[in-house]
């Protein structure tokens, strides 16, 4: 077979650094391309921007998750990496091609459902949470010196270099795929060609969406997802612009922030995520998660000094648990044919938020006037830029008030959690199913009512 040695996480884990080294590598160029390119209404550009981007991925996220099921995951990972990584060595080039790519990528922009899959092919049951865990805290260590190395190579050679240098990490991330990651689904899993059949309905994310309503357990879970995760993706899309021009961070200490983040969040999902998993259990560590989100939240939604920003941060870090809790929590659900379609639906979700939140954020910073009427002026010795928009939000009573909703947002998901059981018995809960197909039928449904069928967990028809 082809790669180095066994399937590994290892090899899901080094392909999700290098690919978000190099687009952290570019924190601090985008950020001053973004408000050049759109000096007016920069907020609401960057959220549409990301909402097209976020929505695209919504859609072809279950039908890349199935196909990986049949295919395998290597093809798509190879796929998912390129084309995110593609718009990179456009940002010199022309910007608005920059930003146009970027919204079109968003087509095959969901490398973590394929990376999850892959995990859950190697990986047993009781070792998933960990795996996933250590897949997250990846994608912060891989933000820990990534935009400081950019801000410094930017101010010193300019940042045509930073974008020349994060274009050959990509390439670096691509030949490692080919070269060295070998297929972890196995071929018995696989049909005998490639001619096997993909349904629209598996590639329909509404209709997914749909299957999520027929196990109250699962409808849940994606519930919770949905609500956490709205305010989530606004935020990862406008905050580092709004720490740069509204609270008057510096370039280098944008770079410091999201470094102690980083690293902050490598420790929550590795070792406390670890220790709380085994102590409190997969719900109780979601609903901690959850909490830490709301605290968060609300902490930046009010704060009016660089130093709160800070101490949210920190706070932020172990809100980061919850992802690999809900997906370690989603994987017991499906079968080891099904990692794919189940994850693609998860990253679905989490797509149709990366549409949705980024362009909400935008909309409230809009209507609520947070706007960049003037361009910084130059730093001031202590390295913080001082901004004139900066003063106006001191004397707001909400700061950021896109925040504070999400605070909102995220109270409901808690409360949603509540309700999520503990123990799942899978085998109870296939039974009820096929009581209700056999009382109830599905008109679209090729299969005869009474197979029993695990709920919206549906795979190819190999």
């Amino acid at each position: 077979p082809q790669g180095i040695g066994s399937p590994s996480v290892y090899h899901a884990v080094i392909v999700i650094f290098l690919e978000f080294f190099a687009w952290g590598l570019l924190t601090a160029p985008t950020l001053v391309v973004l408000r050049e390119t759109f000096p007016k209404h920069t907020f609401l550009m960057n959220g549409l921007i990301q909402g097209v981007k976020g929505l695209l991925s919504f859609l072809s996220a279950p039908l890349i998750g199935a196909l990986s099921d049949v295919w395998g995951r290597k093809s798509f990972l190879l796929l998912t990496v390129f084309f995110t990584c593609a718009p990179i060595p456009l940002m010199k080039i022309s910007p608005w091609w920059y930003f146009a790519v970027i919204s079109v990528s968003g087509v095959f922009a969901v490398t973590f459902s394929v990376v999850f899959a892959y995990v859950a092919d190697i990986t047993q049951e009781h070792e998933r949470s960990m795996a996933y865990g250590w897949v997250s805290a990846t994608f912060a260590a891989s933000l820990v010196i990534s935009p400081a190395i950019g801000a410094y190579l930017g101010r010193v050679y300019g940042d045509s270099l930073v974008v020349v240098l994060a274009t050959a990490i990509a390439l670096l991330d691509i030949c490692f795929i080919l070269v060295a990651v070998p297929e972890s689904l196995p071929e018995k899993m696989r049909p005998a060609s490639w001619g096997a059949p993909i349904s629209w309905e598996q590639a329909d994310p509404f209709a997914s969406l749909k299957k999520v309503g027929q196990d109250s357990i699962v409808l849940l879970i994606c519930i919770t997802v949905f609500l956490s995760y709205l305010p989530e993706a606004g935020q990862y899309s406008s905050f580092f612009l709004y720490l740069r021009q509204i609270m008057g961070f510096s370039s280098e200490s944008v770079a410091a922030f999201i470094a102690v983040l980083g690293i902050l969040s490598i420790i929550a999902q590795t070792i406390v995520l670890s220790l709380l998993m085994r102590s409190i259990g997969n719900k109780n560590t979601i609903l901690l998660g959850l909490g830490f989100q709301i605290l968060q939240l609300a902490w930046y939604g009010f704060g009016s000094e660089p130093w709160m920003m800070w101490a949210a941060g920190a706070v932020a870090a172990m809100s980061s648990i919850t992802f690999p809790a809900v997906s370690a929590l989603v994987s017991r659900t499906a079968d080891a044919d099904q990692q794919g379609v189940v994850q693609g639906m998860i990253t679905g979700i989490r797509g149709l938020c990366n549409g949705l939140g980024p362009a909400l954020y935008g909309f409230i910073f809009y209507i609520f006037h947070v706007e960049l009427n003037e361009l910084p002026m130059p730093e001031s010795p202590s390295g913080d830029s001082v901004v004139a928009q900066y003063h106006l939000q001191q004397n707001s009573i909400i700061p950021g008030p896109p925040f504070l909703f999400g605070a909102c947002s995220v109270l409901l998901a808690l409360l949603v959690a509540l309700f999520i059981p503990e123990h799942t018995n899978l085998n109870v809960r296939s039974s009820n199913w096929k009581k209700h197909c056999v009382s109830h039928g599905h008109p679209h449904s090729p299969q005869a009512p009474g197979e029993a069928k695990e709920p919206l967990l549906q795979d190819t028809n190999v």
